[in-house]
């Protein structure tokens, strides 16, 4: 039997917004196959291949994660190389585990693709989900635009302010610089 429960569902979302974290931290990387790429992915083979072992394999997938976190923060040549099969290998799992396929941008603002939406109802692989859509991304932006203008002029009630609203609203601000945010939905 399967345990659903919201706990367990935000467990897996946050375990998500990891690995689209990593992806979104090298999306200017290419991948590239490693030359010994069936060797790297042998552990995670056998644990599909032993009766879908989806926690195994979930386990080397966090692995491949991690690795790839290491190797950001190792500006060497070695370094670049291992980023770059790193990436292909984390894609590979996500890709036989129908993860990982969406752009991180996309999975972090949280668009709706390729799902049909009528009346609050989203209707997809036969399954109805309640959707309740977010204020548009312009209005977003536009948003985060008045904050860091607040913030450069030391208003940093009205920059508080702005952040709380869009906090409510489920928009997580991600502050890069003084004059950079990004953000994702939460």
């Amino acid at each position: 039997p399967l345990d659903f429960t919201k706990a367990g569902i935000e467990e897996a979302k946050r375990a998500l917004d990891g690995f689209y974290g990593a992806l979104r931290r090298v999306t200017n990387i290419r991948a590239v196959e490693p030359g010994n790429a069936e060797v790297r992915l042998e552990g995670f083979d056998k644990a599909i291949r032993d009766d879908l072992n989806t926690p195994l394999a979930l386990s080397h997938l966090h692995g491949r994660v991690n690795q790839l976190n290491l190797m950001l923060r190792d500006n060497s040549r070695g370094g670049e190389t291992a980023q770059i099969q790193n990436k292909w290998l984390l894609l590979e799992m996500g890709k036989w585990l129908g993860l990982l396929q969406q752009d991180p941008e996309t999975w972090f603002k949280g668009r709706i693709t390729d799902i049909e939406v009528t009346d609050g109802l989203a209707l997809t692989d036969g399954v109805k989900v309640e959707v309740t859509r977010g204020e548009g991304e312009d209005w977003i932006e536009e948003q985060i635009e008045l904050r860091i203008k607040a913030r450069q002029a030391k208003n940093y009630a009205e920059a508080d302010r702005i952040r709380d609203e869009l906090n409510k609203k489920g928009i997580i601000l991600e502050d890069e610089s003084a004059t950079a945010t990004g953000w994702r939905r939460g």
